[in-house]
């Protein structure tokens, strides 16, 4: 099983950033622009709330179904792959107070490919692009609530 651990801070009060986070728009926000992604539900924030999604690398089509569990509208929540990519994918988004005017941003997530020639390779790629990933949405994050 493989980790990855990204944090940032951001200016603005932890309201504001599980406010964000909790948005059905922010996924769709947080998606860089080289992959379209086609979202097929993305129920609110809740425990056990569904996010369903189809990306696309090129013509071929990566359909990825999460669902939320840990639910803690102030300090965060779990989404766990239930159907995509990869063999097991658990991400734990966290929010941290550091004062009333900024918060950290923590992501970890577990995870391990396919033992599959096709999907193995897909989510080995994916997961050597989660630093790229982050950067990006470290940086919308920011964007969005540092006003």
């Amino acid at each position: 099983m493989k980790q990855y651990t990204h944090r940032f801070k951001v200016q603005a009060p932890l309201a504001a950033v599980a406010d964000f986070h909790s948005d059905t728009r922010a996924l769709k926000m947080l998606t860089p622009p080289p992959l379209f992604v086609s979202f097929n539900k993305v129920e609110p924030l809740a425990e056990g709330s569904v996010a369903d999604f189809t990306m696309w690398f090129g013509p071929v089509p990566i359909h990825w179904v999460a669902k939320h569990s840990k639910v803690d509208p102030m300090r965060g929540f779990t989404d766990t792959q239930t159907s995509g990519p990869f063999e097991v994918w658990v991400h734990r988004h966290s929010f941290e107070s550091i004062d009333e005017h900024t918060t950290y941003v923590m992501d970890q997530i577990k995870g391990k490919p396919r033992d599959h020639i096709f999907w193995g390779l897909v989510s080995r790629f994916m997961w050597l692009t989660l630093p790229v990933l982050f950067a990006y949405r470290s940086r919308r994050t920011r964007k969005a609530l540092e006003r």
